[in-house]
């Protein structure tokens, strides 16, 4: 089964702290931001995820573009996050196919949930986010420490010599 997450932008930015206070700096470096953190989150979970922010916070009105893989989207002129979400909700919908929306705004989650998409709060995928930042810098620990245990022991700069000569540079 395919999982899609689609994103309110602007809501997330406003309900996480760390976004929050980028924003009132920088908006442009908190969407950016954002998208980075879903990314990682994609590559984790598997996720298909797509970033929907309001176009009135913007230039290009109505413009898609891929950005770490994540598809970011921004509404045209007189249309709100809102109402893409509940478009893509209905256009992505199929049998193999789960669609998550991330919205604390609780008019937009009885919506989606009403056209069968499960609903998720800016609170719990920014649990989320957070649970896979942990198992992902595990992971890398993990396996910088399976990759340093040989049969003979050796220091980190002849391990690196022999890491250079393995890969061929």
């Amino acid at each position: 089964m395919k999982d899609i997450l689609l994103v309110d932008g602007y809501n997330m930015i406003g309900a996480w702290p760390e976004l929050r206070a980028l924003k009132d700096r920088d908006l442009g470096l908190a969407r950016d931001r954002l998208v980075e953190v879903l990314a990682e989150y994609q590559a984790y979970t598997g996720y298909d995820v797509k970033v929907i922010f309001d176009a009135h916070m913007v230039s290009g009105i109505g413009k898609k573009y891929n950005n770490f893989r994540i598809d970011v989207l921004y509404t045209r002129e007189n249309e709100t996050a809102d109402e893409r979400i509940e478009k893509l909700v209905h256009e992505l919908k199929r049998i193999d196919t789960r669609i998550h929306v991330a919205t604390s705004d609780f008019t937009e989650q009885s919506l989606v949930f009403g056209s069968g998409a499960l609903r998720k709060s800016a609170r719990e995928l920014l649990i989320e986010t957070e649970v896979v930042e942990k198992r992902i810098n595990q992971d890398v620990e993990s396996r910088k420490k399976k990759r340093n245990s040989t049969k003979i022991p050796l220091s980190e700069e002849i391990f690196e010599i022999f890491e250079r000569w393995r890969r061929g540079q």
